[in-house]
């Protein structure tokens, strides 16, 4: 008879890139599979609650469903975790959590060594709570700026400029063939939400007999926004006295996107103008535009036209704005060196 073996079958370890975005979280694993999910997590607020969602806590698109039953939270608001906020920084663990639970076999006990990615400013001030956060799934983590992994993944690692206009945060990252520090590096808070927040005082102005609220005036803008010349009228139904009514938006659509616009050419060309001299030129033809943000018509052209002002100037987009970041994080998983893990 065969003897039976006794060897323990050695424990798997699975390697993550997350972005952890304002609006929107994204997971990347060596196993294949990638998910996203909106960066919002919701907890019952009483027993009826409890009883109608059928969960202790929600997620992404599902807790934005049910947001009347539950206490909400968007954990890196404003591209930060909130300081001295417990229930926040709990956001932010079990946001952590549900993404790796997504990618994660279930029959195998693996062991988690994740690159995070998040907002610049939550880089700069976030750094032990990125670590308590993670510490309970992963073993190993290093944490980077949202462009930075954005950077790695598309191979742009030397003259290059990354713009990723989130919804908290508008980050830029300079590679120069090292890893970046903060002189490289540049935040400003005039993105997304704030053109969320233009449009919704442009519409209120324009249409004070409208009803409608931020979560609508989100999907106008990721369906409809640009710079630049109008390709066509933009046309939404919004309620009025319970009545859909069709409302013609096309101007305050253009003036909330191009509100974003003198911060982030002001910005870069700023970062530009103080990287050495020799090498400005080379910046300048090599800026890559992720993030949703990127996805506004007219965006690239507009800044390669204005910035061209300066030198010749070319601007191009990720291939994949949801996962750039995700990818490009899960890349320096494969690659990093050991000795720039954080063991947890």
């Amino acid at each position: 008879m065969a003897k039976k073996s006794t060897t323990k079958k050695a424990d798997t370890t699975l390697l993550v890139g997350i972005d952890l975005g304002t609006s929107r979280s994204a997971i990347s694993s060596d196993n294949g599979k990638k998910k996203w999910v909106e960066s919002y997590v919701g907890w019952p607020r009483d027993f009826i609650a409890r009883k109608v969602v059928g969960k202790p806590m929600l997620f992404g698109e599902e807790a934005v469903k049910h947001r009347l039953s539950l206490d909400m939270y968007r954990p890196l608001k404003n591209g930060v975790i909130k300081e001295g906020t417990a229930r926040d920084e709990e956001a932010v663990k079990e946001l952590i959590r549900h993404l790796i639970t997504l990618v994660q076999n279930a029959k195998d006990a693996e062991k988690i060594r994740a690159v995070v990615g998040v907002p610049a400013e939550s880089f700069k001030v976030n750094k032990v709570a990125l670590k308590k956060a993670v510490a309970e799934f992963a073993e190993s983590l290093f944490v980077v700026s949202e462009p930075f992994a954005v950077a790695y993944g598309v191979g742009a690692l030397d003259n290059a400029l990354v713009i990723d206009i989130g919804a908290g945060t508008v980050d830029f990252c300079i590679m120069h063939g090292t890893v970046p520090s903060e002189e490289d590096q540049r935040t400003v808070l005039t993105a997304g939400d704030y053109i969320d927040q233009q449009l919704f005082t442009f519409l209120e102005e324009r249409y004070p007999e409208a009803d409608f609220n931020l979560n609508m005036i989100r999907r106008f803008k990721e369906q409809h926004s640009f710079v630049g010349n109008a390709e066509e009228e933009v046309e939404v139904e919004i309620p009025v006295e319970g009545k859909s009514t069709v409302h013609n938006i096309t101007e305050e659509i253009k003036r909330a996107c191009e509100s974003i616009l003198p911060a982030v050419v002001e910005s870069t060309l700023e970062l530009i103008a103080k990287f050495d001299p020799e090498y400005q030129d080379a910046i300048r033809e090599n800026i890559i535009l992720a993030g949703g943000g990127s996805q506004i018509k007219g965006l690239a052209e507009y800044l390669e036209k204005t910035i061209g002002e300066y030198g010749p100037t070319k601007v191009r987009l990720v291939e994949d704005p949801l996962f750039g970041g995700a990818d490009g994080a899960l890349e320096l998983a494969r690659e990093m060196p050991e000795d720039y893990w954080t063991n947890l």
